[in-house]
C-alpha cells in the first residue's frame, strides 16, 4: 500500500493550521481563561482580581444549593439519555418492520430535530400551560394538578419530556441506519435458530447495534448537559427562584447574572473535569465491550 508524502514537511502542517487554529481560539484559550480565573475573586466591571486560591471551589462544594444543582443535573442527564434512547429505539425496531410509508413515518419523527432548543422550551409552556394548556388538561383528568414554574417536581417533568421529545429523532435516523446496515443473511439465520422476536433482537440484533450506540450514547449525555439549555432558560424565563436548574445554567445565572465571575468559572471548571471523566470511563469500560465489524 503506496503511503501519502508531501515535498516540503510544513505542508501538512499548514493544512492542519485552520483546523488548529479554531480549536485554540474557540477551546483552549476559554478553558484556560476559565482556569485562572476560577482561582481569582474578581470585580465585575473589571477593575482589578484578587488571587483566592481554592475558595472558589470550597465555597462550591460548601454550598447546599449547589450540591441540589449537582443532584438534579445527575438525574436529569441519566433520565434524557436513557429515555431518548430507549424510544428511539424502540420506534427504530418498529419503523424497520414498516413496508408502506416508511419513508412519511421517517420524515414526520425527523421534523422535530429542526425544532431549535428555545422553540421546544416555547411549546413546553404552551402543552403545559396552567389554564388551558392540553397536557395540562390531560393530566387533571387523572387528579394531578400540574404547574409549571411554581411546582419543583413539575417543571423537572416538563424539562425532561420535552428534552426527551427534541433529541428521539437523531437517535432514530442512527438506530435506523444501523438497522437496515444489518445484512439480511444474518438475520435469516438468526431467524431459523430462533424463532422469538424478543430473544433474536436482544442476541444478535442489540449487540450488533453496539458501535450505534456506544456512539450516541456519549453524544446524548453531551446532549443532556449542554444543548438543553436554551430549552431550560426558556421554560425558567431567567427566573428560576426555587425551580430545578442544571449545572450549565448555574454557570450562566452565576457568571452573567450574578456578575460572579471567579464563581462561575469554577463551576464550569468542574463541569469540564466532570464530562472529561465521564468520557475517559467510557471509552475505558463500555467501549471494551463493543466490537466493531
Amino acid at each position: 500500500m503506496k503511503r501519502a508524502a508531501f515535498d516540503q514537511k510544513w505542508f501538512p502542517v499548514l493544512l492542519l493550521l485552520p483546523q488548529l487554529s479554531i480549536i485554540c481560539l474557540f477551546f483552549y484559550w476559554p478553558a484556560w481563561q476559565a482556569l485562572r480565573s476560577s482561582f481569582y475573586l474578581e470585580d465585575p466591571f473589571g477593575f482589578g482580581s484578587t488571587f483566592v486560591g481554592f475558595e472558589n471551589y470550597l465555597r462550591l462544594f460548601r454550598s447546599g444549593e449547589y450540591m441540589q444543582t449537582a443532584w438534579f443535573t445527575l438525574v436529569f442527564s441519566l433520565s434524557v439519555t436513557f429515555l431518548s434512547l430507549a424510544i428511539a429505539l424502540l420506534l427504530a425496531v418498529k419503523a424497520d418492520g414498516v413496508l408502506r410509508g416508511a419513508k412519511t413515518y421517517r420524515t414526520l419523527l425527523m421534523w422535530v430535530y429542526a425544532v431549535a432548543p428555545p422553540v421546544a422550551g416555547f411549546l413546553a409552556l404552551i402543552l403545559f400551560n396552567q389554564r388551558w394548556g392540553p397536557l395540562t388538561e390531560f393530566f387533571r383528568a387523572f387528579g394531578w394538578d400540574f404547574r409549571i414554574r411554581l411546582d419543583y417536581f413539575d417543571t423537572a417533568f416538563a424539562m425532561i419530556a420535552v428534552s426527551v421529545w427534541k433529541q428521539i429523532p437523531v437517535n432514530f435516523i442512527f438506530f435506523l441506519s444501523g438497522l437496515q446496515s444489518i445484512p439480511k443473511a444474518v438475520r435469516e439465520a438468526a431467524l431459523i435458530d430462533n424463532r422469538s422476536a424478543v430473544s433474536r433482537f436482544w442476541t444478535v440484533t442489540f449487540p450488533l447495534l453496539a458501535p450505534t450506540g456506544f456512539f450516541l450514547l456519549i453524544i446524548n449525555i453531551t446532549y443532556s448537559l449542554f444543548d438543553t439549555f436554551g430549552t431550560i432558560d426558556t421554560i425558567l424565563r431567567n427566573n428560576p427562584g426555587d425551580q430545578p436548574i442544571t449545572l450549565t445554567y448555574q454557570v450562566y445565572l452565576d457568571g452573567f447574572r450574578g456578575q460572579d465571575i471567579g464563581g462561575s468559572s469554577a463551576q464550569s471548571v468542574v463541569l469540564m473535569v466532570v464530562v472529561l471523566a465521564l468520557t475517559i470511563v467510557q471509552f475505558r469500560m463500555v467501549e471494551r465491550r463493543i466490537h466493531y465489524t
